[in-house]
């Protein structure tokens, strides 16, 4: 049964015309985007959302293209290292959490998975992914829904003081309960969740601004530049400084 089953499938996919665009399934899921890339790393293929999501008019506009092309330098470089990752273990990469800022400068979370696309030597010749915003992924994440709550809460007031003992309740969870869960759904604890919002945030703003750092510790969050600093270096591989000057 094994072999016959993969002699069909291998049979099927023979007689795929190259005007065969799978990626067009992914326009009828909810805020599901889709895209493949070379070796090279260059978009190869992308589905409407995807396109649609960078502000360009059609798929032509981003292929060829690459991260650093189209995102900031901090998403791009993690990007790059996920997908030289790939390519190097043959190994997908699955239920990445990723931050986004919207155009009304609020934090947007999405989900990303990330696959190896094999050639037909069976080496890796590049990296597909689908990329699924929160508030698109909810319907699939009813048991965890009471999560939203929290979520929501971080999202409006990450700039103020948060406890998790707030968060937890907010959900009618214990905190116990309340970290499990979201790690469950996450694939973080949310006081670093709530953490690498406040960095990405503070990342708008040193690349925009001349906002001393010190400022911008206390804006975001942080209890002093020190603290800052060390959570910054943590997340960013750099210290906030040498962001804004390599910005």
């Amino acid at each position: 049964m094994g072999n016959s089953a993969t002699e069909l499938k291998q049979s099927f996919l023979r007689e795929l015309s190259p005007d065969s665009h799978f990626e067009i399934l992914f326009d009828h899921l909810p805020g599901v985007s889709f895209f493949a890339k070379n070796r090279d790393f260059q978009i190869v293929s992308a589905n409407r959302a995807f396109w649609k999501r960078l502000g360009c008019d059609s798929e032509a506009d981003v292929i060829g293209r690459n991260d650093f092309n189209l995102f900031p330098d901090e998403l791009a470089r993690k990007f790059r290292q996920d997908d030289e990752r790939i390519i190097q273990t043959g190994e997908p990469m699955l239920k990445i959490v990723e931050l986004f800022f919207n155009r009304q400068g609020l934090p947007d979370w999405y989900f990303t998975n990330k696959f190896p696309v094999f050639g037909k030597d069976h080496g890796v010749i590049g990296v597909m992914g689908t990329v699924q915003s929160y508030s698109g992924r909810k319907s699939a994440l009813t048991p965890h829904l009471q999560l939203d709550r929290a979520v929501s809460y971080i999202r409006e007031h990450f700039q103020e003081p948060i406890s998790m003992t707030n968060l937890a309740r907010r959900t009618g969870m214990s905190v116990r309960q309340f970290n499990r869960r979201f790690r469950e759904v996450f694939g973080t604890n949310p006081r670093t969740f709530l953490i690498k919002t406040r960095i990405q945030a503070a990342c708008v703003e040193l690349r925009s601004t001349d906002i001393p750092i010190s400022d911008i510790a206390l804006d975001f969050g942080f209890s002093d530049q020190s603290s800052f600093t060390q959570h910054f270096r943590k997340h960013m591989g750099i210290t906030p400084f040498r962001y804004r000057k390599e910005s």
